[in-house]
């Protein structure tokens, strides 16, 4: 169903009628920003910033990681989170608008998505496309502060981004290309701190990956019968009711992976500190088996706080790298 608000006087208006968004009303962009620029807020999401925090956390993975590998932080690791952190909020907003730019003529069909900001009529095609080229040049200024082993894997990186909004019309895993991409900060965050890459990085990078099959799964639940109806392909689609079993799979695969990316970052500390840091990987097993048990496809509102709760779950892995760290 479409989304609604209330006017003052009490009036019930339809999300793309009232100019937000179905399944992010409320927020501070339809709050305080100023109304000419809102459609194009919520062409990056900046409405919504459970995207940002999934694109940034494999950057933190990645950096605490090489921190662990290299018994080294210093200013220049806390440019690199600052900057990953302020390059994810670009490059997902980037990311958002050419998906939208995309699928518009999806979007117009989907319930969920028919109030976004191109089919509903708040921004352009023309002004999307400025708008995603402005955030990806910012983006690439502050790429250029790292070294050149993480400029080049951040202009790699455009590649999988391109693809993903078409993934889903030609596999009925679009989510693969989704991780892909969402990913790869956590080769990019090692290499900008220890000037190339190792193995570490790639195994956490696969460890996201599968991740974020286990999170987009759950979240593409919300459109299967939209889906189904314009022939648009998903996993959540593909597995019906044998979710939970690929769900169950995709956890072990996220948690067994960054465990080896853990124990070969950390193979040549204390065991004290080994084990340490190996408590993030399965204590962020344990935060996604929770979500397991509580997954209903038939709940809607459910499967979104579900997806918003991997945020907390992408950062239960940090403390403990911390901790590793000093010991």
């Amino acid at each position: 169903m479409t989304g609604t608000e209330q006017t003052p006087e009490g009036e019930t208006l339809d999300a793309t009628q009232s100019g937000v968004v179905a399944d992010s009303a409320g927020n501070w962009v339809d709050t305080w920003a100023p109304a000419k620029t809102r459609g194009y807020l919520r062409l990056s999401r900046a409405d919504r910033p459970i995207g940002t925090w999934l694109l940034y956390l494999p950057c933190l993975w990645g950096l605490a990681l090489a921190c662990l590998a290299t018994n080294t932080f210093t200013w220049v690791s806390v440019w690199i989170a600052v900057g990953c952190g302020i390059g994810a909020f670009l490059m997902r907003g980037a990311g958002c608008t050419w998906n939208d730019i995309a699928d518009r003529d999806i979007d117009n069909k989907v319930a969920r998505t028919q109030s976004r900001p191109i089919p509903s009529g708040q921004a352009t095609v023309k002004g999307a496309v400025i708008w995603m080229l402005l955030q990806a040049f910012v983006a690439f200024f502050i790429l250029l502060t790292f070294p050149w082993a993480a400029i080049g894997l951040g202009v790699v990186s455009l590649l999988p981004v391109a693809i993903y909004p078409f993934a889903k019309r030609f596999t009925w895993w679009p989510q693969v290309f989704l991780g892909l991409a969402f990913n790869w900060g956590a080769l990019l965050a090692w290499a900008a701190q220890t000037g190339s890459l190792g193995w570490p990085p790639v195994f956490a990078y696969c460890a996201g990956i599968a991740w974020t099959l286990f999170y987009d799964t759950i979240y593409a639940h919300q459109d299967t019968e939209d889906d189904a109806l314009i022939g648009v392909k998903s996993t959540a689609r593909l597995f019906g009711n044998e979710t939970p079993k690929w769900l169950r799979w995709f956890l072990i695969g996220t948690v067994l992976l960054l465990g080896f990316a853990t124990l070969m970052a950390t193979v040549d500390r204390s065991m004290l500190s080994l084990t340490v840091a190996l408590g993030g990987p399965w204590a962020m097993g344990w935060h996604l088996m929770w979500q397991l048990s509580r997954f209903d496809p038939e709940n809607n509102d459910r499967l979104l706080q579900q997806f918003w709760s991997n945020r907390d779950a992408g950062l239960i892995p940090l403390p403990f790298f911390a901790l590793a760290f000093f010991l």
